[in-house]
């Protein structure tokens, strides 16, 4: 068997999608000796991400190329027998498509989508959903809304849970706080959120929600680091936290790899996650993994991962998000217990589990249906 993976986002700081693609090569490696597997990068450094025995070939950065001209021709080459994509396949497809759809948000949320890529992703994402063998989603939620929006049969939409790296672990937090003082320049003690700025993340209610806390419990010292790629949203928060007072307490990173992420996420007193709407979310994981007490958005995939292991608010209401936020850092208790069921619950999701799913599919997908070859289940079975 050969399998190609579309892994153009690795190397790009493209967050999710990078971060899902990458674990997945590396999950497959380990599970399946025998297939060969064929990585699409464009970026020369993400090779580095890619398992050594895995062909890499060079496609376009632009998408236009990528998808109109380039991945169409490396597959008449290559001659896989599949393609697996985030989103969006080839115009051209000589192969079957396995397709990554982490969330349908441009349909059920396109204020958060300029008019531009609203359209694209439209018209792309659909006409990838109707040709592809089969659709892979992170979450019940997603798969079910991928099943509203395009009425397709039940069979065809996969869930297969997103993983967390063990690389986010618990970590004595001194040694983390002084980590993050001297390269951010943040001090402790502080509140955390990853995610890249833009509306959909609800940065600025978050920072609405900061000042609110601190003028209702102004005892409390903490700070609130905001970590993700920024554009021109960022302005927006900054100039909320100007607004409110607290903009020397409100602290920008931008975008940060996995090591100062663990730091992050180790020094901080509580993860704060306030997004509108997720396909999944996995910095509500990576957070509970590094046994920090977790306070996130009550709303789309987001209850489905936390499953009772975080302190759930309204990310519509300041005060609710206020008043989640109070209980955490007021009472010691309650967030250690938290931090306890974090980490239980992180513990159930991993990245071999998530790859071990995903050859499943491609095995279905690649044999027509036949039973997939047992080294996958008794490779699987060992490791997870």
């Amino acid at each position: 068997m050969r399998f190609s993976v579309d892994a153009h986002a690795i190397g790009r700081n493209l967050t999710g999608n990078e971060v899902y693609v990458r674990n997945l090569l590396q999950g497959f490696a380990s599970l399946d000796r025998t297939a060969d597997f064929v990585a699409y990068l464009s970026v020369s450094e993400a090779s580095a991400w890619v398992p050594e025995r895995f062909a890499v070939h060079r496609i376009s950065k632009n998408p236009f190329v990528r998808l109109g001209l380039d991945l169409t021709l490396r597959l008449r080459v290559d001659r896989p027998d599949l393609l697996h994509v985030q989103y969006t396949a080839p115009l051209v497809c000589p192969v079957p498509v396995v397709v990554s759809v982490h969330d349908v948000s441009f349909l059920e949320h396109p204020e958060f989508f300029s008019v531009a890529r609203r359209f694209q992703l439209r018209h792309t994402v659909e006409r990838t959903v109707r040709r592809a063998a089969k659709i892979l989603t992170p979450s019940e939620f997603s798969r079910q809304a991928i099943l509203r929006w395009y009425d397709l049969p039940a069979e065809r939409v996969v869930a297969i849970p997103n993983g967390v790296s063990p690389a986010f672990r618990p970590m004595a937090q001194d040694t983390a706080r002084e980590w993050v003082r001297n390269r951010f320049g943040i001090a402790a003690p502080f509140l955390l959120m990853v995610g890249d700025l833009q509306p959909r993340k609800n940065q600025l209610g978050l920072v609405e929600a900061f000042a609110a806390l601190l003028r209702k419990c102004p005892q409390l010292p903490h700070h609130l680091a905001l970590v993700g790629k920024q554009n021109g949203y960022a302005s927006r928060v900054r100039a909320a936290a100007e607004r409110r007072g607290v903009s020397r307490r409100v602290h920008f990173t931008g975008f940060v790899r996995d090591h100062d992420l663990l730091q992050l996420y180790g020094a901080c007193d509580v993860f704060s996650f306030p997004s509108f709407y997720e396909g999944f979310g996995i910095p509500i994981l990576e957070a509970m993994a590094c046994g920090r007490a977790v306070a996130c958005s009550q709303t789309s995939a987001m209850t489905e991962v936390a499953d009772g292991a975080a302190i759930l608010f309204d990310p519509y209401s300041i005060e609710s998000m206020v008043e989640a936020l109070q209980d955490l850092l007021l009472d010691a208790e309650l967030r250690m217990r938290m931090e306890r069921l974090g980490l239980h619950r992180a513990a159930q999701f991993s990245w071999e589990k998530s790859a071990q799913k995903t050859l499943e599919v491609y095995y279905d997908v690649a044999c027509n249906g036949q039973r997939v070859p047992e080294r996958i289940h008794s490779a699987s079975v060992s490791r997870l």
